[in-house]
């Protein structure tokens, strides 16, 4: 499952797989207790993979955070989202120092760790970009003799 497959729907607990394309919507399926329901274009649907927290100098990809609380917990869950409010913020401060306090909420930090705790315990634990190339397979796709254009005798 990649993160460009997970969505959150407004109004609805838990995060959702993206499982097929309707005429009017899509079918998706809660992670949460594997019902499937039919989302029309009314839902507000966010893909993780579009997702960004501010901080004071850019945005950084929810992939990227979820990525650092990975590294954090060395794969592990992070600590639970219904921890104290100073608590979740010392944790969030030491996974994405210079976060932008004013923008990201408490009520963010909480979505962020439940949803990334939600993700581990699938067993989604790759949370690198989509189109990321490995060193060996750019390596291969090197090698591929190109046609230099010139004639034949």
């Amino acid at each position: 499952m990649k993160l460009d497959k997970v969505l959150s729907i407004s109004g609805k607990p838990g995060l959702y797989e993206l499982k097929a394309q309707t005429r009017g919507g899509f079918v998706a399926e809660s992670m949460l207790d594997g019902k499937k329901i039919s989302v029309n274009m009314r839902h507000n649907v966010s893909l993780l993979s579009e997702i960004a927290i501010y901080t004071y100098t850019e945005e950084v990809p929810l992939r990227e955070v979820f990525q650092k609380i990975s590294d954090k917990e060395n794969g592990g869950e992070a600590i639970s989202h219904k921890e104290s409010k100073a608590k979740l913020e010392e944790y969030f401060s030491e996974v994405l120092p210079g976060y932008d306090e004013d923008r990201v909420y408490v009520s963010d930090i909480k979505k962020i760790l439940q949803w990334y705790n939600l993700l581990v315990s699938k067993g989604y634990t790759d949370f690198s970009k989509p189109d990321e190339k490995t060193a060996e397979e750019t390596s291969e796709t090197d090698k591929t003799p190109k046609d230099t254009g010139g004639e034949e005798e």
